[in-house]
């Protein structure tokens, strides 16, 4: 395809960083799908049994914050994996409001089998463990800048 326009065009399609990283997401997440499968997670769904793995027990506020997802989203995946039976959710005892998730013995299990993940995604991507470790560098300092931009500027009265 011949570009329209010459490639210092502020709006050429193969320039915009929003363009990459959409990519770049999906085509990752993609490899991901076939490990996942035979433990019945989608992505989101391994987000959050990761999250679980590390900081067990979470409300489901604090899930929802590590994981950047609304309530809306979280909560639909949340019953997907109590119905596989990989994790309990209970009112809190210390605070009726507040919605405690914590990991059955089978989400425990699984941990051993997602161990494998990580090191298949590595060779599928066949980038050096130096060069991934700089990408989520770059990328985690590409969230915390969204954060910032996000977030909103004291008014000058």
């Amino acid at each position: 395809m011949e570009p329209v326009r010459e490639a210092t065009d502020l709006l050429a399609l193969d320039r915009q960083v929003c363009f990459a990283l959409s990519i770049a997401s999906r085509s990752v997440i993609g490899l991901y799908r076939p490990l996942l499968q035979p433990m019945g997670l989608t992505h989101p769904q391994y987000l959050a049994m990761l999250a679980l793995w590390q900081y067990e027990p979470l409300s489901v506020k604090e899930l929802g914050e590590l994981l950047r997802l609304d309530p809306g989203t979280l909560s639909p995946l949340l019953k997907r994996l109590q119905a596989l039976g990989y994790i309990h959710r209970e009112r809190n005892s210390k605070d009726e409001r507040a919605l405690a998730v914590t990991l059955t013995p089978a989400g425990r299990e699984l941990r051993a089998q997602a161990e494998k993940i990580p090191p298949a995604i590595v060779a599928r991507l066949g980038m050096d463990i130096d060069e991934l470790q700089g990408l989520h560098q770059v990328l985690m300092r590409v969230i915390a800048a969204t954060r910032d931009a996000d977030d909103p500027q004291p008014q000058d009265d």
